[in-house]
């Protein structure tokens, strides 16, 4: 554990120095003070408090976000560190791979969490500034920043599979955004493309809802919708959000960090210096 932690600080005055603290929390607070702007305008029309909608809309944006931002800080963490020739002397210190993997993965989660805090705590500030009511939207705030969380650790340890895999940051770079558009864009296209060509049919009722909450992005879209009460504010997933279980998307969440984790682990023990 010492040696996690000690890694995980050293990661840490990494990213602070080369600005990745700052850039991710600036991200997230910027985003976070428009929509509480823009994203309230339904309150009326729902019938919600305002924190509600705009939890809503957060999610919709911690979707694309979120996973852009734990790929960003990652895709490098093997990767620049062979390039850099560093990694060679790091290993020559009495350290297990998986705890200098645990200690970089500790970092940028603590990184991730720190924007995530400052962003939608200024969206509840906003919120509970114009409607005293909105004190009734915190437990979707809250339950908005702790699946933010565990959606980028998918992430990021998917951003550490990559770095591995490529060996080179500019590799690494391209795969992680490759990634990115094929999770979070393309897929949920294909999905469209599908139940629009199936017609109501076999793969619509019964293979359309297990790809969804497979995906770690529509599961946490799922979960988060299928709990507020503002779901309308979200168009088009509405629907599916109250037709699948929440557990199973709340299960999807939770075990797809371990896997993405599990799969970067075995991707560094085969990275030779």
């Amino acid at each position: 554990m010492n040696s996690i932690l000690a890694g995980a600080g050293a990661e840490f005055r990494i990213a602070l120095r080369n600005r990745w603290v700052i850039i991710a929390v600036g991200m997230m607070a910027v985003f976070a003070m428009v929509l509480s702007a823009a994203g309230s305008a339904p309150t009326g029309v729902l019938g919600s408090d305002r924190l509600s909608v705009t939890v809503a809309s957060l999610t919709s944006l911690a979707v694309y976000l979120v996973p852009l931002v734990a790929l960003l800080m990652s895709f490098d963490a093997v990767a620049g560190e062979l390039e850099r020739g560093t990694l060679s002397l790091v290993l020559t210190y009495p350290l297990a791979r998986a705890h200098l993997l645990l200690g970089k993965f500790v970092a940028h989660l603590a990184i991730l969490a720190l924007a995530l805090a400052v962003g939608y705590a200024i969206a509840a500030a906003a919120a509970l500034w114009v409607d005293p009511g909105a004190v009734d939207g915190l437990p979707a705030l809250w339950r908005l920043f702790w699946t933010s969380e565990l959606l980028g650790a998918t992430f990021i340890a998917a951003g550490y599979a990559l770095s591995a895999w490529a060996r080179r940051p500019g590799a690494a770079a391209g795969l992680v955004i490759g990634l990115w558009l094929v999770l979070i864009v393309l897929y949920d296209l294909g999905l469209l493309a599908a139940i629009v060509a199936d017609s109501g049919g076999r793969f619509t009722t019964h293979v359309f809802p297990w790809m969804l909450v497979g995906n770690p992005a529509d599961a946490f879209r799922l979960y988060n919708l299928s709990a507020s009460e503002a779901t309308a504010a979200a168009a088009g997933i509405g629907g599916a959000a109250n037709s699948i279980p929440a557990l199973h998307a709340l299960l999807s969440i939770l075990l797809w960090p371990l896997v993405a984790l599990w799969i970067a682990t075995m991707a560094f023990r085969k990275v030779t210096p």
